[in-house]
């Protein structure tokens, strides 16, 4: 106050200009305190989004840990199957090779009886053949030992009446011996019966017949 009286103020001033200035604070604290609100806000804010991005950041750990854990697994099944796939293609390997080998011991087989059908029938065909020309054959001897028989008989029966035919029986009885030689073996009583007719010089009756008898003068 003295001071202020030394400058020529009086209280009354000296009051208003401490009121002045006491409002001057007042406004400056009113402006911190409202500085201080909004930092505050801000600061809450910001507090918020931390814990947000803190929980985000923890849900994201736990995502990423479950994704973690859900590629292990997914690794651990992939190297499962790609075991299995491989044990499995080993195995495919191994049964082709089974049915491989199989199939060409079937194919062995199978070209060993196809060539043994074919020496069959190759072998039955040159039978049949051979029993055709067999057969044929023994169908021309039996005509001619037929043929044979009947030329010696006739040429006998002329004999018995007289006429000598002594020659032309011997050679009609050597030709009949070669058709029998050559016919069937069936036709041997037969061919033995008339031999023995034949060669008795007999006829039917039991009478031998020479040259000469009979003959008509």
């Amino acid at each position: 106050m003295v001071i202020f009286k030394t400058h020529g103020l009086d209280s009354g001033t000296v009051a208003n200009i401490l009121i002045s200035q006491l409002q001057q604070k007042l406004e400056v604290i009113g402006k911190l305190r409202e500085e201080v609100d909004v930092i505050r806000a801000q600061t809450l804010e910001w507090k918020d989004g931390m814990d947000r991005l803190a929980a985000k950041k923890e849900t994201a750990r736990d995502q990423l840990s479950s994704a973690e854990n859900q590629l292990q697994s997914m690794k651990e099944k992939s190297s499962v199957q790609t075991r299995r796939i491989k044990e499995l293609e080993a195995r495919l390997a191994s049964e082709l090779g089974k049915v491989k080998s199989d199939a060409e011991k079937a194919k062995a087989d199978a070209d060993a009886f196809v060539a043994v059908c074919r020496a069959d029938a190759e072998a039955a065909q040159v039978q049949a053949r051979e029993a055709t020309e067999t057969a044929n054959t023994r169908a021309h001897w039996v005509a001619e030992l037929a043929k044979s028989r009947s030329r010696r008989e006739t040429f006998e029966e002329i004999h018995a009446r007289g006429f000598d035919l002594t020659e032309e029986i011997k050679r009609a009885k050597k030709l009949e011996a070669d058709a029998e030689a050559l016919a069937s073996d069936d036709d041997d009583s037969d061919d033995d019966g008339s031999k023995g007719e034949s060669e008795s010089g007999e006829d039917p009756d039991g009478e031998k017949t020479t040259p000469g008898d009979n003959r008509e003068t």
